[in-house]
């Protein structure tokens, strides 16, 4: 998730070009999203921690860089990262990526059910440049090592049970990850330049130490269908995965990824798209393309982390831009839906809803200094939409 320093030179002919299908049930537009009035309406003034929200959202800071997480003795840690949340008991755990190296690893902070910080603690340490990752169904946490030959390591969000190194997963430079129950596998976004877009199919689901990694194989444009093939060796050594295998499409910079409702979506920075996998019937489109904004300025870009909420909107943090997480909602309509001041030579990392979904967990990776030291997790509370 390195900081983006030129946004893309050229744009895509033919703005007005409409793909078909639509991002989910019942959109009234169609795909790729267009700017409009968000579900939740203007932003407001910046709060006393600078940041723009809608009317009837206030924030918190939960943590920061190198300071103790409040009632607690745990240090946060450097350039906080991907995130999720895990229901415990009446309250939640937040997890937390560090993506530096050496060190990297995962934290996290304990809630209890009225959202006061009980714990705070370590949870993997001693990894390399842990940029995203995802949630598995039996609830533990797949933190990614964004290095070329980077490793996936499925954590314990409970701290209680050693992590574990998932080399069936392949061997390349790692983003994000999302489990898809219905088809049991776990898909997994790769940023480079070139990178590809594969999943990991388990000899038994629920168990991530062995089984097949594929890649998604699909022509050149930016809509079709596409097929899964096998990549020869995921060790990724002469030969990286993401040229093993003819025929398999190229993204540029994978970042975040969300599954839901036989739908993966994942995002790829160079080109700020937001891209939408239907797989009941393996067809590709784009559910959002800067370039492809017919009218105003564009309020995404800077593609990153995404993740979604149960009324079906997704929410895409930037890395630059203007330093926003947006909306898209199910009628392809995409709006800001909060904006930091202030913070210029950062990015926003990690968006996780809690388990009821009425709080959204994030972090600002370098916070007001723009430096890895300077990360703040903050806490946006407030009525999302069910």
């Amino acid at each position: 998730m390195e900081r983006r320093t030129v946004l893309r030179a050229a744009v895509l002919g033919g703005s007005s070009a409409v793909f078909g299908g639509t991002l989910w049930r019942g959109a009234a537009y169609a795909a790729p999203a267009q700017p409009g009035t968000g579900p939740y309406g203007a932003l407001g003034a910046p709060d006393a921690r600078g940041i723009r929200l809608p009317s009837g959202f206030t924030s918190r800071v939960i943590a920061r860089s190198g300071q103790q997480v409040p009632g607690t003795s745990y240090t946060w840690h450097n350039a906080p990262d991907g995130g999720a949340c895990y229901a415990d008991g009446t309250g939640w755990i937040y997890v937390s990526n560090s993506e530096i190296n050496p060190g990297g690893g995962v934290s996290a902070v304990k809630f209890s059910a009225t959202g006061a910080i009980t714990g705070a603690y370590r949870i993997l340490s001693n990894t390399r440049t842990n940029c995203a990752g995802g949630k598995t169904p039996w609830n533990t946490w797949l933190s990614c090592e964004e290095v070329s030959l980077g490793y996936v390591y499925e954590t314990d969000p409970w701290g209680v049970n050693a992590a574990v190194r998932r080399d069936a997963m392949g061997r390349f430079k790692h983003e994000a990850a999302a489990a898809d129950p219905v088809r049991k596998v776990v898909y997994l976004t790769e940023d480079e330049t070139n990178g590809r877009f594969y999943r990991f199919v388990p000899n038994t689901w629920g168990n991530l130490s062995s089984g097949t990694l594929q890649v998604m194989v699909a022509g050149s444009g930016t809509s079709g269908s596409f097929s899964w093939a096998n990549v020869p060796d995921p060790d990724g050594s002469p030969t990286t995965t993401r040229t093993q295998v003819s025929g398999s499409k190229s993204f540029n910079g994978g970042e975040g990824c969300h599954y839901a409702d036989d739908k993966v979506w994942f995002t790829t920075k160079g080109d700020n798209r937001v891209w939408q996998l239907n797989l009941l019937n393996n067809t590709y489109e784009l559910a959002y393309d800067d370039s492809l904004v017919t009218s105003g300025t564009a309020p995404l870009t800077g593609v990153d982390n995404i993740t979604g909420s149960s009324s079906g909107d997704l929410f895409v943090a930037e890395d630059g831009g203007t330093m926003e997480i947006c909306v898209i909602t199910p009628d392809d309509v995409i709006a800001p839906f909060l904006r930091i001041d202030g913070q210029s030579g950062s990015e926003i990392t990690g968006p996780a809803f809690s388990p009821d979904g009425r709080r959204l967990y994030f972090s600002s990776q370098r916070g007001t200094t723009g430096s890895s030291s300077g990360g703040i997790t903050y806490e946006v509370t407030g009525p999302f939409r069910a």
